[in-house]
């Protein structure tokens, strides 16, 4: 790719980080994420004749990143950790090239995404994020998809539009070199050391859920898609409170706590639990006074008017609500999905989809589930349990359901 045909949007004046507003803002588009793309002049040349085009970030440090080239509608995806950062001016700089507007919210609690709508399919020809005097720039450099400029090797270039770039070997040190973002799944095998869980039928709880959850993490790891984090990997004991804030320091994605049920002999299943809607509501009600004090201290605030402060932390406050919501609907969403996938591979309790009061279920940050695999009290769930075909048939369905889910929610954001 010759740069003297390489058109160049760098960073300017935008930084939706930089003041308190900013970050205000950053934060409700996590909820609402109905982003208004910025403005650009209209379709220029033909896509055979488009330059190649650079789009230039600046971001306050270096992060993981994760690009992708996607189609109807075309468009470039760039999802990387909050961090505060600028943007190109538009309007200088869209009238011609291949990107015709942009814009920026948060997907998912601690993680933003940059949306690049292009003019013609594309692909990125390289992706990197390269140190400066001050700060960092991620750089990605678009060229029109070999389907655009010959329409005989559309095939190659569909190949070429939903693949992410292979990294490039950094030619500096300072370099760094995209690696992809994968949503961390913290598995939390309950019970463990001096606490045994349910016994019954030659099963102990501890050690049969901890054999699933390596079962269940090997599986979602194998996929290349996910980062998996156990709450433990050994038979030693750990509190329900550091099992969730373990999901919470990670910022997990999911918090999945396995376990196995005891009842009569007739009880048999899988039942999904869910954190109460009533205890949801509570922490929505405790969580605006609490994150409100944790984020905006007195000092922070020094140099903003009052009526701006108390609007700020109005805003804060609800926000803090909000995310707890948000979360309970992405529980619910994840729990119909592991019901729909989990109910092909075994046996499920009737009226599998079930809310509780559990502890290590408490978290405002994350989604959180705890699946009770099957009872120990049944001989036929016991032989289950114990069983390495239902083990890996089991673990199958809940990676597909955990796909599922993913899927469903990178669908529902604009693109």
């Amino acid at each position: 790719m010759s740069v003297s045909r390489v058109r160049t949007i760098r960073a300017a004046a935008f930084d939706i980080q930089a003041a308190i507003f900013g970050l205000v803002l950053l934060l409700l588009a996590s909820f609402i994420f109905h982003t208004t793309p910025v403005s650009a002049a209209p379709a220029g040349p033909n896509a055979t004749n488009l330059p190649a085009t650079r789009f230039v970030v600046w971001l306050e440090k270096a992060v993981e990143f994760e690009v992708l080239s996607l189609s109807n509608p075309n468009r470039v995806v760039v999802s990387l950790p909050n961090v505060k950062m600028r943007l190109p001016n538009a309007a200088d700089d869209l009238e011609t090239g291949l990107v015709k507007s942009f814009r920026v919210g948060l997907s998912a609690p601690g993680r933003s995404r940059i949306v690049i709508d292009v003019r013609a399919p594309v692909v990125v020809k390289r992706s990197e994020i390269v140190k400066q005097d001050r700060g960092h720039h991620l750089e990605l450099d678009l060229a029109p998809a070999a389907s655009a400029l010959h329409p005989e090797k559309s095939k190659a270039a569909k190949l070429q539009l939903v693949q992410p770039p292979l990294p490039r070997p950094a030619s500096r040190p300072e370099e760094i070199i995209a690696r992809a973002y994968k949503p961390v799944i913290v598995i939390d095998p309950g019970h463990g050391g001096h606490d045994s869980g349910a016994k019954k039928n030659g099963v102990v709880e501890k050690d049969v859920v901890l054999a699933f959850s390596r079962v269940l993490r090997d599986k979602l790891e194998a996929t290349g898609r996910y980062r998996v984090i156990m709450t433990r990997d050994s038979d030693v004991f750990i509190s329900l409170d550091e099992r969730r804030e373990i999901a919470e320091r990670n910022q997990a994605a999911l918090f999945i706590a396995v376990h196995a049920d005891y009842a009569g002999a007739h009880a048999r299943g899988a039942t999904i639990y869910s954190l109460r809607e009533s205890t949801a509501q509570a922490l929505q009600r405790s969580a605006s006074s609490e994150v409100v004090n944790a984020v905006l201290t007195n000092e922070e605030l020094s140099g903003v008017e009052r009526s701006d402060a108390r609007a700020i932390r109005s805003i804060l406050a609800d926000l803090a609500a909000r995310e707890i919501a948000v979360n309970k609907e992405r529980t619910n969403t994840f729990t119909r999905s592991v019901i729909q996938f989990m109910s092909v591979s075994t046996e499920m309790r009737p009226n599998a989809d079930r809310e509780a009061n559990f502890r290590v279920l408490k978290t405002a940050k994350v989604p959180s589930v705890l699946i009770e695999l099957a009872y120990v009290t049944n001989p036929q769930d016991a032989r289950n349990l114990k069983s390495n075909a239902w083990r890996n048939k089991v673990a199958d369905s809940i990676v597909t359901a955990i796909d599922n889910y993913f899927s469903y929610q990178i669908a529902r954001l604009p693109m």
